[in-house]
């Protein structure tokens, strides 16, 4: 019996990332290039799995994105900022030139289901991936499930308690301005104030305690709505030393509250240093939509 082969197509807002791999989740090979115009990205994706047989893929794309198969828009990209690409139809497009099974969901939930299959939640039934990079998405898996109603979670756009010496900040979220965490905790925000990207601040400059605060409060946030067994967190701004600084803050603002548990191993970085969570978590979803396949 042949062993199968999974597709992943990890679709961000500056650079589409796809990859064939096994059945241990191992990447065989993959193509990075910049996201573009969708005809001219899309057909990159196309050339790129024309050369390999794949007999599951899963994508994870930046949203905002309609991921209920019962909707009339199932797959269609909504109100996104890359107004090129708003109304785009992610599954028709592949459905074009792939006719195996596809699974569809955000890139954030890739993720999660990354750290969930062979990740820090491998052995959990329940977590909730975090990423902070240019935006501020989340995760979350309960037994092998998204949570999500209607649509995808939004939780970098929950009301935020400002820091006491952050009020004078106007905060990027184009919708929200300094109200939700994606505009005064993601990576844009860190530049705005300090005039230099995030990864040159000096890890001692007094932003990253306010950067722990908001990322304690999401955190809290988190542990109070869906108690989850882990909270993982991973995107370009997240390093150790900012994660140590968020228990701190995360001890402080529970106030011994809800019971947790040791924070060292509740609240975490994510274990896919090299960035390739969502493509693991895209062949974990296809090896499991192939089994779902089989089984009917």
């Amino acid at each position: 019996m042949s062993s199968k082969r999974y597709g992943s197509i990890e679709a961000g807002g500056t650079k589409f990332v796809c990859a064939i791999g096994n059945e241990q989740f191992e990447i065989l090979e993959t193509s990075i290039f910049p996201t573009e115009d969708p005809d001219k990205t899309m057909e990159q994706v196309k050339d790129f799995f024309s050369r390999y047989h794949v007999d599951a893929l899963g994508i994870g794309t930046f949203g905002p994105i309609d991921i209920d198969e019962n909707s009339s828009t199932y797959g269609e990209i909504l109100a996104s900022p890359k107004k090129a690409w708003r109304g785009f139809n992610f599954i028709q497009a592949v459905e074009k030139w792939f006719s195996n099974p596809i699974f569809l969901t955000t890139d954030v939930n890739s993720s999660a289901y990354g750290e969930y299959a062979v990740g820090h939640a491998k052995s959990a039934s329940s977590c909730v991936y975090v990423t902070v990079g240019t935006g501020i998405g989340a995760g979350v898996i309960q037994n092998d499930h998204f949570i999500g109603g209607t649509t995808h979670l939004e939780i970098g756009h929950g009301f935020v308690n400002r820091h006491k010496n952050d009020f004078d900040f106007s905060g990027v979220c184009p919708y929200h301005g300094s109200d939700c965490f994606e505009g005064v905790a993601a990576g844009p925000s860190i530049e705005k104030r300090t005039g230099i990207k995030g990864e040159k601040v000096s890890e001692n400059d007094d932003i990253w305690t306010i950067e722990a605060y908001y990322l304690a409060q999401l955190a809290y946030n988190l542990r109070v709505n869906f108690a989850p067994e882990k909270i993982i967190f991973g995107g370009g701004v997240i390093t150790e030393r900012l994660i140590e600084k968020v228990r701190e803050q995360f001890e402080m603002i529970n106030a011994s509250y809800v019971a947790v548990p040791d924070l060292i191993d509740f609240i975490v970085v994510s274990i896919f240093q090299d960035n390739t969570s969502a493509t693991i978590g895209n062949f974990a979803l296809a090896h499991k939509l192939l089994q779902e396949v089989a089984k009917k």
